[in-house]
């Protein structure tokens, strides 16, 4: 079987439901930016060598598995789905971050994207989370949206940030400070 199937070849797309839609509703934007966000942390996770960040690995595998699972219950707008895995794994990001801020010196200033290679893609990877909730809030104020999505997606931007200051502080990389 092809993988091509030419029925978006006019601009528009098929949800679950069977609904064609244009490819760039407010609905289909918000599932294809957490797609482009999943597609980086794929980027990300194979650039995890070091045994002492390879705790990440399993953390950022789970949040791949989520997005998916959010992905396909914003291209199926009628189904309701259990989102309690959503919540537990928004507490465990505040877990983690908590963990691992411990382990660094306190931020008292503006930290510039940077430090090392792993680091600076997490850098990345919570800009693309942030894009993802602008675009979840836009398809939240047009439609409607779970709070557990909105709150998932944006504790996950700060684990990032949390993530790339531990990575870059466990590989002994330097953060920049912003300067005016």
């Amino acid at each position: 079987m092809p993988i091509y199937t030419k029925t978006g070849d006019k601009g528009k797309t098929s949800l679950f439901t069977n609904e064609r839609v244009w490819k760039d509703s407010v609905r289909v934007e918000a599932y294809g930016t957490l797609d482009e966000l999943n597609a980086y942390l794929g980027v990300v996770i194979s650039a995890i060598k070091k045994t002492h960040v390879k705790s990440l690995k399993q953390l950022l595998l789970t949040i791949q598995n989520d997005l998916f699972f959010i992905g396909s219950y914003l291209a199926n707008p009628g189904e309701k789905r259990d989102l309690v895995a959503l919540k537990q794994h928004t507490d465990t990001f505040e877990d983690s971050i908590d963990e691992m801020t411990e382990t660094m010196k306190p931020l008292t200033n503006f930290i510039l994207p940077g430090g090392g290679t792993l680091g600076a893609s997490l850098q990345y990877a919570r800009t693309l989370a942030r894009k993802s909730e602008r675009r979840l809030v836009s398809l939240s104020r047009e439609e409607g949206l779970e709070p557990e999505i909105l709150q998932y997606i944006n504790r996950l931007s700060d684990l990032f940030f949390t993530m790339s200051r531990f990575a870059n502080h466990t590989e002994k990389k330097k953060e920049i400070i912003w300067k005016m």
